[in-house]
């Protein structure tokens, strides 16, 4: 069942009392900041804190490692215990082309309707927004759409995509935001989206991954101009940027659920400079930088570490 739901009071709850429990995910209070309009999930807020980035104090895998609840629900939200991805269910394009479509013609507007801001985030099972205007929050969680506002729920499993921007309480619009330098193509706002529930868990458990993984890749010693970690709608990526950019060392840091010209989801850091294509790191056909694909991640001995390291290998060339 879709409940209501704030993840840092959800946390607080599995903590001991004093304890600060970060996550990933956006969280109220709604955030004003005039140059986010959103919380910095992870911050660290303190020493008696329990976090999801190991070096930053007690860990979720720490608390877990004495407490099964915990355990569980560490495991469940990507905070520490993790699981380990699984083989991509075979709706998986489809489902993911849906889902793509929603963020950007739908939740992405939303958001933009509210706060002039566009960036989505992981959210529980999906993806979503940060909480806006009345503790309002719209999210996918997997494969339903769910608009909370002061605590309330309504949800749907859509069947057009302009059907879920009705839902949402906005005209459907393909060019809400002209800024984009390669938009998603629209497809028509009545014609039939297929969401496999499975496919969509397995993409929300993708983003839960590899947020996890790129926060802790922001926390890279040393970085310059780190951003936030946000899911771009055009892109439908989770993603970041550091590095010094007049130097030639910066470069999006990122995890694409799969496109057109590579279908399975994938790691990647693309480069803004140039590179040494001699390197056999820099592998990508498509852009300028390196991929790890998702094959790679599932026979890794342990995937959260190859996939740190992929991006720490990154990090590390381009500034050496």
């Amino acid at each position: 069942m879709i409940e209501a739901r704030n993840p840092r009071a959800e946390a607080a709850a599995m903590v001991p009392p004093g304890v600060t429990g970060l996550v990933l995910e956006p969280s109220l209070p709604v955030n004003h900041d005039p140059d986010w309009f959103a919380d910095d999930p992870t911050a660290p807020a303190g020493a008696t804190t329990v976090t999801p980035i190991p070096g930053e104090g007690r860990t979720w895998t720490d608390l877990a490692a004495v407490d099964p609840t915990v355990a569980d629900y560490a495991r469940e939200h990507w905070l520490g215990n993790l699981a380990d991805l699984e083989p991509i269910p075979e709706a998986h394009t489809e489902t993911r082309r849906a889902l793509h479509q929603l963020a950007f013609f739908a939740l992405a507007p939303k958001r933009f309707s509210a706060t002039g801001k566009l960036g989505l985030r992981y959210t529980h099972r999906g993806f979503g927004t940060p909480f806006f205007g009345d503790d309002e929050q719209v999210r996918v969680e997997a494969g339903t759409l769910v608009r909370q506002r002061a605590g309330s729920i309504d949800a749907i499993v859509p069947k057009t995509v302009g059907e879920a921007a009705a839902f949402l309480g906005l005209d459907y619009q393909t060019d809400w935001f002209t800024g984009f330098h390669d938009p998603l193509a629209p497809i028509d706002p009545e014609e039939r989206i297929s969401i496999d529930p499975a496919a969509a868990d397995a993409i929300g458990a993708w983003f839960g991954f590899s947020t996890h993984a790129l926060e802790r890749a922001r926390r890279t010693p040393d970085a310059r101009d780190v951003t936030r970690v946000q899911l771009w709608p055009e892109h439908f990526d989770p993603a970041f940027e550091m590095g010094d950019q007049d130097e030639g060392r910066r470069a999006s840091y990122g995890a694409s659920p799969g496109d057109d010209s590579h279908p399975a989801p994938y790691l990647y850091v693309a480069a803004w400079g140039e590179l040494d294509r001699a390197d056999p790191f820099w592998n990508a056909p498509a852009f300028n930088g390196a991929l790890l694909s998702y094959d790679d991640l599932l026979s890794a001995p342990d995937q959260m570490e190859a996939a740190v390291q992929f991006f720490a290998s990154a990090h590390e060339r381009l500034t050496t």
